[in-house]
């Protein structure tokens, strides 16, 4: 029974994440960000609600007139204020219960995570206990029916010597200490709930408590148009000598009090009771425990070994145990974390249609943000030892230096702020911010040597978001913030074999920072560079590889032209990159490719290169894509640096 509800609401979530999906792409669908949006909710509630208490008088009449008064005579700040309360509230607790179920639906709440399933559950009882002390605050006519039937309801249980429903059997029962009572309770609740959820999210390695501000901004700005349009009203002052008859319900939180009269209080606790009781064994129920309830996960060529829990995902155990993983969505949507499976079974999850086809898992392929080891695994991780090395996190950059190298290139020299550089392995990018929440990642094109600054190479893209604002508006000592090191696109210095660069257009950036790298730590391997451009004009530092040609013995520079006219005069190597690097090795077994440019550059070498014998594990590459126009699914790859240059 468990599993067909599973598969029904993966089904309905899927169907819902895809059409979503196609309107914001998969960095910017809200399904994906339902926890951080929770989080979001609640900073509302804290900050509108601080801000209301400052105007609150705690007084039987004074709580209805205080309350009043900063809904019609400070409208414009106190009404909004009010009214974002109110609906980040039924936010709060609307986004938290989709964020329960879809962890549900998903299978993510057993073995290890009930402990996470069970903080969740207690933070929704108290959210919601909140959400009915604050419905008493105002004093309205929907604050005196809460009051009364609340206290019905709990007269149900034979806790009480007296009925509370004594308290609001005539005006004048409630007296003022009752209200800094509710008041304090207000206040309390909510900073119990935080206590929990900052427990609750701990569990989770690096879980999203926020959601991207593009997400954040809209939201907000929703709420703020629909406290214009609907303001939260009060509904008429309490008059406990009278009965209110037609009331404006909240549905979200006061659903179970019309219950209360067609049913009974004592079938109301029994369905509350029941209701919770069941998701509380949930967790226990229709999961089958597989030996040990551990599995190991190895990885190759490095060779660490870490432990995943049952029912635990590759990324999530990865990434518990400190071990840098690319991902982005975590849900199955971009394929960024897509990896090898070297040996041993899993469980491949639910993901998007698409996102891992089946001739890809029938090579071994397998999404790591959804794969759960049914065995010890083995999965293909070149790059965990080295990323390591250099945390990734979020720093300010002035712009120091813009140099045009070509009519569409530019370099930017960024220094950081504060003193405090950027470490980083020769290869990485950096993901830099821009205003709309949004990311566009650039190749670090100097050596880790060169701690004082960064430099990036960036090729105008007509329409390109950022681009246009770096050639047209950039100026120096503007400040960019940026998010990195970033990749598994590095220099592999263990290695003692020769190495063949392939480049096409900016990515020599990457190259660069590489050999220059290499020079630096007198690498002595074999070096050849193949950079493939259109037209000569996009060489645009060919003097440089030129430089290190004739300084360096175990250097080689190959500019190879795709498209000479006869006006170019060009007498060097013409046609594909990838060709006149098989024109030029008969066999590559030996060798190491590091492939930087468009996908295209980089998908065409990579059959016939390992037809020669490269093996797969030796072929890196980092492919660059236009950001802009951009489909969604190309979006989400933006955000991981797989996209570059718009």
């Amino acid at each position: 029974m468990i599993k067909l509800i599973h598969r029904i609401g993966q089904s309905i979530f899927l169907r819902l994440e895809s059409a979503l999906n196609g309107i914001f792409g998969p960095t910017l669908n809200p399904l994906y960000y339902l926890g951080g949006i929770t989080y979001l909710m609640f900073w509302i509630i804290v900050v509108s609600g601080f801000y209301i208490y400052a105007f609150y008088d705690t007084g039987v009449n004074d709580a209805f007139n205080s309350v009043e008064q900063l809904t019609h005579k400070q409208w414009y700040l106190g009404g909004i204020m009010r009214s974002l309360h109110r609906y980040a509230s039924d936010g709060m607790l609307l986004f938290a219960v989709l964020h329960l179920v879809r962890n549900f639906v998903f299978d993510r709440y057993r073995g290890f995570r009930w402990f996470s399933w069970y903080t969740g559950i207690l933070v929704l009882w108290l959210v919601y206990i909140a959400g009915i002390n604050g419905y008493w605050l105002p004093w309205d006519h929907l604050a005196q029916f809460a009051a009364v039937a609340t206290a019905e309801w709990l007269d149900a249980l034979p806790i009480f010597s007296a009925p509370l429903v004594r308290n609001f059997l005539e005006q004048g029962s409630v007296n003022d200490r009752f209200f800094s009572l509710l008041s304090f309770i207000h206040l309390g609740i909510p900073l119990g709930a935080f206590a929990i959820i900052w427990v609750h999210t701990q569990r989770v390695p690096q879980a999203k408590t926020s959601p991207p501000r593009v997400i954040t901004i809209w939201l907000i700005l929703v709420m703020v148009v629909l406290s214009l349009i609907q303001p939260a009203l009060s509904q008429g002052q309490a008059d406990l000598d009278s009965e209110p008859f037609v009331l404006k319900l909240d549905w979200f939180y006061l659903w179970l009090f019309p219950l209360l009269y067609s049913w009974s209080a004592a079938k109301v606790w029994i369905l509350v009771g029941g209701v919770t009781g069941v998701f509380l064994l949930l967790p226990f129920l229709g999961g089958k425990r597989r030996g040990k309830g551990e599995y190991e996960i190895a990885t190759a060529p490095a060779g660490h070994l870490v432990m995943a829990k049952e029912g635990e995902t590759i990324l999530e155990a990865a990434l518990r145990n400190g071990l840098s993983l690319p991902y982005v969505c975590r849900d199955g949507a971009c394929g960024t974390c897509k990896g090898k499976l070297l040996r041993g079974t899993v469980d491949y999850g639910t993901y998007q249609k698409g996102v891992l086809t089946d001739a890809e898992k029938e090579q071994g392929m397998a999404l790591f943000c959804c794969a759960k080891p049914l065995s010890d695994v083995q999965i293909e991780c070149h790059e965990v030892e080295e990323l390591g090395r250099f945390p990734i996190k979020t720093m300010k950059f002035r712009v120091q230096k813009m140099e045009r190298a070509a009519p569409d290139v530019m370099l930017l020299e960024l220094s950081p702020e504060g003193g405090e550089p950027m470490n980083f392995i020769p290869g990485q990018y950096i993901a830099v911010h821009l205003e709309d929440g949004t990311k566009r990642s650039y190749s670090i094109a100097n050596a880790p040597h060169e701690a004082d600054h960064l430099q990036l190479h960036i090729r105008l893209v007509k329409g390109g978001k950022f681009t246009g604002h770096v050639f047209n508006e950039m100026k120096v000592g503007d400040v960019l913030q940026a998010e990195g090191p970033l990749g598994t696109f590095f220099l592999r210095e263990e290695s003692d074999k020769p190495i063949i660069f392939m480049s096409g257009g900016c990515g020599f950036g990457s190259v660069k920072g590489m050999v220059e790298h290499a020079f630096k730590v007198g690498l002595k391997r074999p070096m050849v560079l193949y950079w493939g451009a259109r037209i000569p004009e996009d060489f645009y530092l060919a003097d440089l590889p030129e430089k290190w040609q004739r300084e360096h013995d175990n250097f080689k520079f190959i500019p190879v032209l795709s498209e000479p006219k006869p006006e170019h005069g060009w007498q060097g190597r013409t046609g594909l990159v990838h060709e006149a690097i098989l024109q030029d090795h008969q066999e590559l077994g030996s060798y190491q490719v590091y492939a930087c440019g468009s996908p295209e550059m980089v998908d065409a070498g990579r059959a016939p290169f390992m037809a020669k014998g490269l093996p797969e594990d030796q072929y890196f590459s980092d492919k660059f894509s236009v950001a802009c126009p951009m489909p969604p699914v190309a979006e989400a790859l933006a955000s991981s640096g797989e996209v570059k240059h718009g």
